[in-house]
């Protein structure tokens, strides 16, 4: 079969995935002894038929794939990926283009650079910034606090990209405990330690509290601090104070970062944007474009105001490459040199959505989040544990004999074994609760229908 045929094939495979997606389980239905089962196959020692392989892998993997991108996904902060976007990344690979340099790949280079700009504009970044396509969030916030550490320990006097951190100024994080983990993970890859991090106690909403922050700060002295704020936080979605914070922070000499894995893009939004009021005056931003612009996978974002600092934390030369000088060259911003050209799907996305578009998705998903959680509210033996701010909300369930934890597992358990629609658990303020997430562009008022039915059946399944 000729490669044309193998790929026509192949989107057949994928058009008739998509196509069943309101009828299919959301959740995996195969254990992963039926996955091993199918899967784990001698290694081959000789060629088998290309159709062959695509044909067994969607029949072995069936009952494996999670539906994330169906409309009736309500657990992580992940949206679906828009047909626009897929189409782009089919190309992508298609292309198989090395994003490292504008040598190895100058289309990228150039929407990488307009993307960036576009980026910048719907999310009320300086125009100064700089930027980085990444992995994802996890990957943005290394990028920006490996700039930020640069930075911070430059205007102490010490090149850190040349001797390391022993015996550096030792560097510390503030934030508030409804930092994501991968905060944590980034201060562990980049030997700054978990055990820098100091806690900032936050308001009643999880808000960061101003007047312990500048307290905090002032206890620190004159020690490098980088304080992260949250705009959208992954369980309750609230946004810290930015303007107050930075202020603050500012004055301490520390840098700002923003988590806004999916809030940043509140700013594309006349209704919401408010929420991000100040959030212009830190130092970095990360977000992901796998939630809220639903893009696929593999597509982050970082901002840096000082430009100079990011490119001086990752900026190398290579005697066999040399880049075209006039034209931003992608790997001077980036942790990975060799890597996907992640910049076609989201200009993809943008040129297809524009402002108001993107802005359509966030207020339809956050109408959808606060309908949810209220219809769930009302049902006998639901509690709501945090109304949306945006598109997130927590819920809990009752147990009679007041084990109200076991109790909301046990509804979690039921409504992901029924298949139509999934949610999440966590622990929230000592407390288990269920996430309600809203951030498909494909998720609809019927969608939420079909969610609240099985909430409620799974209520009565978890008394019987």
């Amino acid at each position: 079969m000729d490669a044309s045929s193998l790929l026509d094939r192949t989107a057949a495979h994928a058009a008739r995935y998509l196509a069943a997606l309101d009828s299919r389980p959301v959740g995996t239905t195969a254990t992963f002894g039926d996955l091993r089962a199918r899967l784990a196959r001698p290694l081959p020692e000789t060629s088998t038929l290309p159709e062959q392989v695509i044909d067994d892998l969607v029949h072995d993997t069936e009952g494996g794939i999670m539906g994330s991108t169906s409309g009736r996904f309500f657990g992580w902060v992940i949206g679906g990926t828009l047909p626009v976007a897929l189409a782009a990344d089919w190309l992508t690979s298609t292309w198989d283009q090395n994003a490292a340099s504008n040598l190895t790949a100058p289309a990228e280079a150039v929407v990488e650079e307009v993307c960036g700009a576009w980026a910048k504009e719907l999310l009320g970044i300086p125009a100064s910034a700089s930027f980085g396509f990444v992995t994802g969030c996890q990957m943005a916030h290394t990028t920006a606090l490996a700039s930020a550490r640069h930075k911070l320990l430059r205007d102490r006097g010490w090149d850190v990209e040349a001797k390391g951190l022993a015996g550096a100024p030792p560097l510390r994080i503030l934030t508030t405990e409804n930092r994501h983990e991968s905060i944590i993970r980034a201060v562990r890859l980049l030997g700054i330690g978990a055990d820098a991090i100091g806690y900032v106690r936050g308001d009643n909403e999880g808000r960061i509290d101003v007047a312990e922050l500048d307290r905090g700060l002032r206890d620190g002295g004159d020690r490098p601090t980088i304080v992260v704020l949250q705009a959208g936080d992954l369980n309750a979605g609230v946004f810290d104070p930015f303007a107050v914070s930075c202020r603050i922070a500012r004055n301490h000499r520390a840098w700002v970062h923003v988590d806004g894995a999916f809030g940043l893009w509140a700013a594309t939004s006349r209704k919401y944007r408010h929420l991000l009021d100040g959030a212009d005056q830190a130092h970095s931003w990360a977000t992901d474009g796998h939630k809220w612009l639903n893009l696929p996978f593999d597509s982050g974002l970082v901002f840096v105001a000082d430009a100079a600092a990011h490119r001086a934390a990752f900026a190398q030369n290579a005697s066999y490459s040399v880049p075209v000088e006039e034209m931003r060259n992608q790997k001077d911003w980036n942790p990975e040199w060799s890597r996907r050209g992640r910049g076609f799907a989201a200009y993809a996305a943008i040129r297809a959505l524009g402002r108001s578009g993107i802005a359509d998705i966030v207020e339809r998903c956050s109408a959808h989040a606060g309908r949810l959680v209220a219809a769930i509210g009302a049902l006998d033996g639901a509690e709501i544990a945090a109304r949306p701010v945006i598109n997130q909300g927590l819920m809990r369930f009752l147990g009679p004999d007041g084990d109200h934890d076991r109790r909301t597992d046990a509804v979690i358990r039921r409504i992901q074994a029924q298949g139509k629609a999934w949610f999440g658990g966590a622990t929230w303020r000592g407390m288990r609760v269920m996430r309600v997430s809203v951030c498909n562009w494909a998720t609809t008022d019927r969608d939420i229908d079909r969610a609240i039915d099985a909430v409620r059946a799974a209520i009565a399944s978890a008394r019987g």
